[in-house]
């Protein structure tokens, strides 16, 4: 006997503006050396990201389980640093979703001999029982690496992935009202009125 289906329950997702505008230095300059994938569930992909302007970016993939301790680290005390303390809003930011959920770092360049420096990062939701899109949500760059184009690049990256890895699934997010043209550039359309979340003006946009 089937389960009826749960009603729709909105997942919370955070944004950290990124720049409106796409770089036109960073745009479509991407070198890619394909990693192979583990039992056709990881993309290790070293990607890198490259301008006069800015330092070579590594593009990581990966599932949680896939995840380093560091690499587990480095986003949970990101999230926190935008999320809690940048924008001055105290929140559960472990919710229990990341489990299930795919991550995408982006690794700045860093001295031989130091450890990689976080530069920005997303996650990326599931379909399950209760919700049939993909949501992308806590969108992020660091401080070190804001005003260069990343947030363009790290949402053309991502969409890449999921395109790739599943084809023809309506994707979601909740965006700052104001960035309503930067993801309209990228194929998402507004499905909601504009709402306040957490003092911001928010809007829910979805691509097809």
């Amino acid at each position: 006997m089937q389960r009826p289906a749960k009603p729709f329950r909105p997942v919370r997702l955070r944004f950290a503006p990124p720049e409106a505008k796409k770089s036109p230095e960073i745009s479509g300059l991407f070198f890619f050396q394909r990693g192979v994938s583990r039992q056709g569930n990881v993309t290790t992909g070293q990607q890198r990201m490259q301008s006069k302007e800015t330092s070579p970016i590594e593009w990581r993939w990966k599932a949680f389980d896939d995840l380093t301790n560091v690499e587990v680290y480095d986003m949970l005390a990101a999230r926190a640093a935008v999320f809690v303390i940048e924008q001055n809003c105290l929140y559960g930011d472990v919710d229990g979703l990341d489990i299930d959920a795919w991550h995408l770092f982006a690794y700045g360049a860093h001295p031989s001999g130091t450890r990689a420096k976080l530069a920005g990062y997303l996650r990326v939701l599931l379909p399950d029982n209760e919700d049939a899109d993909i949501r992308i949500g806590r969108v992020l760059t660091t401080a070190d690496f804001r005003g260069q184009g990343l947030g363009s690049a790290m949402l053309e990256t991502v969409l890449g992935h999921i395109h790739a890895q599943w084809p023809r699934t309506p994707i979601r997010l909740h965006a700052q009202a104001h960035l309503q043209p930067f993801y309209g550039a990228f194929g998402f359309e507004p499905i909601s009125d504009v709402h306040e979340e957490d003092g911001i003006p928010h809007i829910w946009m979805r691509s097809a």
